[in-house]
């Protein structure tokens, strides 16, 4: 069965202020397949509301999602143990002391037994490296330390869909690097946004969005030109040396008579 289907998605807000409605995405009918999906584009394009309708975080207003056959509207509790979605800043998804109690967390639904609960959650810390630091505050570990915890508490659970939005943003290269090395290492099907052209190379294909609407759909290296030419073509141009050259002398004659 194909993995996520959008069909004639749109979405629209209420704006703030006003009487009218913002549209966020119009238009999107996608077929995402494969194993490592990219979306880039500017902030505000769409991007994020794009991945929150993956796993039910936002409706669509028009058309219908669903992720393995499931609506993301009527089957949002189905829908969320399939789709697992980690933020770009850790400490929003965080909420327990620390790394063991909020892996436990996730747990507490799928596991009733609080020591296979236990003994689940030091393996997941394991994995990643974290479990010598599981009984560390959270606000004691680094921000790439955290990204990983945040992984490993989505990861837990078994989702067979891991949607990122800008995990790189708030990392050093160091810890944008292990990052990297953790998602290649994953037997999940992957669906990230980020402005990170480098990481996006390793995706299998790479959507761009732009002002709501999916403008490009292709290989990385093909997406990441078009969207460069698309970010040019939105800047103010820039002064050529010839009119510098002559604007500056004209400017200091006419302030003679001013």
């Amino acid at each position: 069965m194909k993995s996520i289907v959008l069909n004639q998605v749109g979405v629209e807000v209420v704006a703030d202020g006003t009487a009218g409605s913002k549209v966020l995405l119009s238009g999107i009918s996608l077929t995402l397949t494969e194993q490592r999906v990219g979306v880039i584009g500017a902030n505000g394009s769409g991007k994020s509301t794009l991945l929150r309708l993956l796993n039910g975080l936002m409706e669509p207003s028009t058309g219908k999602v669903t992720v393995k056959g499931k609506d993301t509207v009527r089957d949002v509790r189905s829908v969320r143990r399939e789709v697992g979605f980690v933020f770009t800043d850790p400490l929003s998804q965080l909420v327990m002391p620390t790394g063991r109690e909020d892996v436990e967390l996730s747990l507490r639904r799928s596991i009733r037994n609080p020591h296979e609960r236990r003994r689940t959650a030091e393996s997941t810390l394991e994995r990643f490296g974290l479990l010598p630091l599981a009984d560390q505050s959270i606000y004691e570990l680094s921000g790439g330390e955290r990204q990983l915890l945040a992984l490993a508490t989505v990861l837990a659970v078994a989702p067979s869909v891991l949607v990122l939005d800008e995990p790189s943003t708030l990392l050093d290269l160091r810890n944008r690097e292990l990052l990297r090395r953790t998602i290649a290492g994953l037997e999940q099907q992957v669906v990230m946004s980020t402005h990170d052209l480098d990481l996006v190379q390793d995706m299998d294909r790479v959507l761009v969005v732009d002002d709501g609407r999916i403008v490009f759909d292709g290989a990385p290296s093909a997406a990441v030109v078009h969207y460069r030419q698309l970010c040019a073509a939105s800047l103010p141009p820039l002064p050529t040396p010839a009119v510098e050259e002559v604007r500056k002398p004209l400017e200091a004659h006419l302030g003679e008579y001013r």
